[in-house]
């Protein structure tokens, strides 16, 4: 049991890991231009920045809690914008946009989680905890 929460980090980090690196490419930003995003070309990679700093907070469980918070700032207005089913017209396109609207909204509820409970026993988080206990 001591592992399950770096087990759960490790697999919540690896979607905005993954995915991450893509914000900075011209497609991603081209494609949130499209769906109404302003700024597009700074806002995506400010975006891309915001969730791999995030992930790899809460994945190295090192100041996890803030790493959470800044996940939320990401998924928040990505949701939004990017998913936002009720205005798409076509209904294929509507229910795939729902679709990963409600995976970002089971995200959001996980950087939450997080962002109470912090990182778990295993972590940089808990060892810099134990130090300062120890005197260290």
């Amino acid at each position: 049991m001591r592992y399950l929460a770096l087990v759960g980090r490790l697999l919540y980090s690896v979607i905005f890991l993954v995915s991450g690196p893509f914000h900075f490419t011209a497609q991603y930003a081209g494609y949130a231009a499209q769906a109404g995003v302003p700024a597009a070309s700074v806002l995506v990679p400010l975006a891309g920045v915001i969730s791999l700093a995030g992930a790899l907070s809460v994945l190295l469980g090192y100041r996890a809690k803030i790493g959470a918070w800044l996940l939320v700032v990401f998924l928040v207005p990505v949701t939004l914008a990017m998913h936002n089913f009720w205005a798409v017209k076509d209904p294929m396109m509507a229910q795939m946009q729902q679709a990963h609207f409600m995976k970002n909204v089971a995200l959001l509820g996980a950087a939450l989680l997080i962002a109470y409970f912090g990182a778990g026993p295993v972590s940089v988080d808990a060892r810099q905890a134990r130090a300062t206990a120890a005197g260290y």
